[in-house]
């Protein structure tokens, strides 16, 4: 089971993950990241890097966040490949564990 971008990356959109993918899996959008199930090989490397605590296996997204899942393997599809880290957002530090964020989401 791949690994998935919860909520808390909306508009954080840290990038430590994406160094650490052995595979590449990770695509980018406006203001979030998503895996790539297809390409995902579950190495959990990505868990401990990502400082938003937004990244989960499928099986244990928390309580209301399931639909990440599908989200993710529809927005892999759209967005392109990021492999190297990036600036976070000026604002990020001010989006952390802010809830509700998915109204956010830029696509």
């Amino acid at each position: 089971m791949a690994y998935v971008v919860a909520e808390n990356c909306i508009r954080c959109k840290y990038t430590d993950c994406v160094e650490v993918c052995p595979v590449d899996c990770f695509r980018e959008g406006p203001n979030f990241l998503v895996i790539d199930p297809d390409e995902c090989i579950d190495c959990s490397l990505c868990v401990p890097e990502c400082p938003a605590n937004a990244i989960y296996a499928a099986d244990e997204l928390p309580a209301g966040q399931q639909q990440f899942i599908a989200l993710n393997a529809e927005l892999a599809k759209q967005w392109k490949a990021i492999t190297d880290k990036k600036d976070a957002p000026a604002d990020a530090d001010e989006w952390l564990n802010v809830q509700g964020k998915l109204k956010y989401l830029e696509r």
